[in-house]
């Protein structure tokens, strides 16, 4: 009888790509759309179906119209009915909370995978102490120290090692502590300019800006849920807006009134506890609009302006005596601008990235996981 022989080893088969459904297919491009159109279901769903006329997205079996029901299936759009009981079998057709969730998480993926993940626990400090993480550090057991803290491996050894296994017992001398890594909480102002000039010359800044916002929100509710996020937006005024609000976020026909952001910033920072506080500004165009005393809004676009200018200059300085460093993020590359920015960033002795669109994501998450780590003041 002849023994069968089994084969052992690596079988190498041709690469099948995962299917996917039509609705998943269109889910990622309506995603992506609807981020464009702040929430504009309509509009969102014309780019569509322009784009399913050149591309032949759908066919017979499964067109736009059953995309449609299927996103009310799911729960991805609702039809708004109005308080007098109309707009049923309207079109009034309205994302959900659900969707805004999807979108958040979507935009996560899309600029923290980028980045090089590092294990579970990132955001550690130098500093030792109390802690949820192990820092792999040992030392003698002090008076007041908790039991769930005291290393029983380490410290059974130590008594073995000391009275040895004939009269072996535990003392206090034996005990040893594991040190844990204490974990700092910062607590970030996301500044966003939403000036006329972030949709000018034909390139949308505001939408680049949107996707980090929701991205950094969705991190930190996630992932660093001590942490605290506030975010306002900034034109002639300054005023802040709700996470579930960033895919509606649209440019104004605004100047940039960058001290009535600043101020609404550090307000926002004063009434938190955490030791670490910082502000993130995105913006691409020079401050241009001030408010006067009177409530009357001075306004000169023409080149720097030293008024705003200076005062843009005392806000910075104003942050630093209060330990909130400014990082702003500038999506311009003209000179004088620059100028400005780096002035600014020396009165705040923050920092400032000269970036395009493209790397704007990248840069900030970097800089928010670097500040959490080094910004701990014991």
């Amino acid at each position: 009888m002849k023994k069968k022989i089994s084969a052992s080893g690596f079988l190498f088969t041709s690469h099948q790509a995962k299917e996917i459904s039509p609705f998943d297919k269109l889910l990622d491009i309506f995603q992506e759309l609807i981020t464009h159109t702040s929430g504009d279901f309509d509009e969102a769903i014309d780019w569509l179906r322009q784009l399913d006329e050149e591309y032949n997205l759908t066919d017979e079996n499964y067109t736009i119209d059953d995309f449609i029901e299927e996103l009310k299936e799911k729960g991805y759009i609702r039809e708004e009915i109005r308080p007098d009981g109309s707009g049923k079998g309207e079109g009034n057709l309205k994302i959900t909370e659900k969707t805004e969730r999807v979108l958040r998480r979507r935009a996560l993926d899309q600029i923290f995978g980028k980045l090089k993940r590092s294990g579970a626990g990132n955001h550690k400090t130098k500093y030792t102490g109390r802690g949820d993480e192990q820092a792999g550090e040992y030392r003698s057991f002090q008076f007041g120290d908790p039991v769930e803290r005291i290393s029983m491996t380490e410290s059974l050894r130590n008594a073995q090692v000391n009275h040895g296994i004939g009269d072996f017992h535990l003392t206090e001398n034996d005990l040893v502590i594991e040190e844990t890594t204490f974990k700092a909480q910062m607590s970030t102002v996301l500044m966003i300019d939403i000036s006329h000039s972030m949709i000018l010359y034909g390139e949308d800044r505001i939408t680049p800006a949107k996707k980090v916002a929701m991205a950094l929100a969705e991190l930190i509710t996630t992932r660093y849920p001590k942490d605290t996020l506030d975010i306002l937006v900034f034109g002639n005024d300054a005023w802040p807006i709700k996470i579930k609000d960033l895919p509606y976020l649209q440019v104004g026909p605004y100047h940039t009134n960058t001290v009535a952001g600043l101020q609404l910033a550090m307000d926002m920072l004063r009434r938190k506890r955490n030791t670490n506080k910082q502000i993130f500004m995105i913006t691409d165009g020079k401050p241009s609009c001030l408010q006067l005393p009177d409530g009357r809004y001075y306004k000169n676009s023409a080149g720097l302006d030293p008024e705003i200018v200076g005062k843009c200059y005392t806000m910075a300085r104003q942050a630093r005596k209060l330990h909130i460093p400014i990082t702003t993020f500038m999506i311009a590359q003209d000179p004088y601008l620059m100028q400005f920015v780096d002035n600014f960033t020396a009165a705040n002795q923050g920092k400032a990235f000269y970036t395009g669109i493209k790397g704007l994501g990248e840069m900030i998450f970097t800089d928010y996981e670097n500040n959490r780590r080094k910004r701990l003041r014991p």
